[in-house]
């Protein structure tokens, strides 16, 4: 009998343990707005989660894609229900929502990409891409045959101005004749719309074209169509999409940093914050070369990252004069990465409406 007892009790003890064992040690949720696999801004986000999946396995992941802003609180606040205490609303439309559970749950670390707001317990993150942007500018200044680059962006808001100014800047900073045309969709993805902006921008001449949308995969195809040339944001997955017209790109790379903030809720040191870094952190990533580029423009654009990553170039370093000749930003000062919300206007030698 007590033989029968004793292995009764081991067997409760091990079960146990296995029991325990089997409990995440945290439950991380994360919604967007798009699809996991469109190559762009959602992409980034999606695989960023699984980076801290596969680095911490005893995380439990939750995640919902295609969530609608009008859905985001109730989506948010199931995956607490379900035991979530690490949450990324990864759209720049879900702020409010998730400001409105960080109210009612406390205990729920709330980390939201791009915001301006903060929180006991909500905190903001993105990485620096409007300095990355001028590398890629550089790029572009150097391969175009026409002097003439484009770029698209979804809505003109203060952050895709930026990044607009920050390629043409690149550019100007290697090649003194260029010109950049700026045109805008009115939204972050429609296909049809994205194609007939890029075909326009084409037939103006820009040989060169970047973007800001969600999903540049149309700009992309569309690019390589014509035989010109493309600068991928913010995934490294487009690349696949224009395989010739491949200048490089840059990538949105939050898996390490994620991690960081995992392990900061497990212990309790996670402090509220507007964090931004760039290339020197790993929290935006250079992309490879596409083969048309020469070794010489190869080795040029990579100097360029090396000074930017070493503070040796401060792309918004006056003096800048906006479109119609103001000076925007004076000589001896320098903006930084928490005054990119300030850009309500494009540099000189833009052509098109920031507004």
């Amino acid at each position: 009998m007590k033989r029968v007892v004793a292995v009764l009790l081991a067997t409760l003890v091990v079960g146990s343990v296995a029991a325990v064992a089997q409990q995440p040690c945290l439950v991380v949720g994360m919604i967007i707005g798009g699809t996991k696999d469109d190559a762009g801004y959602n992409q980034s986000q999606y695989e960023a989660l699984m980076a801290l999946k596969n680095k911490m396995p005893c995380v439990k992941v939750l995640f919902a894609e295609n969530v609608p802003e009008g859905d985001a609180e109730a989506v948010l606040e199931n995956m607490i229900a379900q035991g979530a205490k690490l949450l990324f609303p990864a759209g720049f439309g879900y702020m409010f929502p998730a400001l409105n559970l960080a109210k009612r749950y406390s205990d729920v670390v709330f980390m939201h990409p791009g915001g301006y707001m903060l929180a006991p317990n909500f905190g903001t993150y993105f990485s620096n891409v409007q300095f990355a942007y001028y590398v890629l500018g550089v790029a572009a200044g150097l391969m175009t045959k026409t002097n003439k680059i484009g770029f698209i962006g979804g809505l003109p808001v203060a952050f895709v101005l930026g990044n607009c100014n920050a390629f043409h800047l690149g550019a100007r900073a290697v090649n003194p004749n260029v010109e950049t045309v700026f045109v805008v969709t009115g939204t972050w993805l429609d296909r049809a719309k994205e194609v007939a902006a890029t075909q326009a921008l084409l037939q103006q001449g820009c040989d060169v074209i970047g973007s800001h949308l969600d999903s540049p995969i149309a700009v992309a195809q569309t690019v390589e169509a014509a035989g010109a040339f493309f600068v991928g944001y913010p995934s490294l997955a487009v690349q696949k999409f224009a395989p010739n017209a491949w200048v490089s790109g840059l990538g949105l790379t939050w898996g390490d940093f994620f991690v960081d903030i995992a392990q900061q809720v497990l212990n309790k040191t996670w402090k509220s914050a507007h964090i931004r870094k760039g290339l020197e952190a790993g929290f935006i990533t250079l992309g490879e070369f596409g083969p048309r580029v020469p070794e010489g423009v190869k080795a040029k654009v990579l100097e360029y990252a090396e000074l930017l990553k070493a503070g040796k170039i401060k792309p918004f370093a006056g003096p800048i004069y906006d479109q119609a000749g103001n000076l925007k930003i004076a000589a001896g000062e320098a903006w930084g990465a928490l005054d990119m919300g300030k850009f309500d206007w494009l540099v000189q030698g833009i052509t098109g409406s920031p507004k």
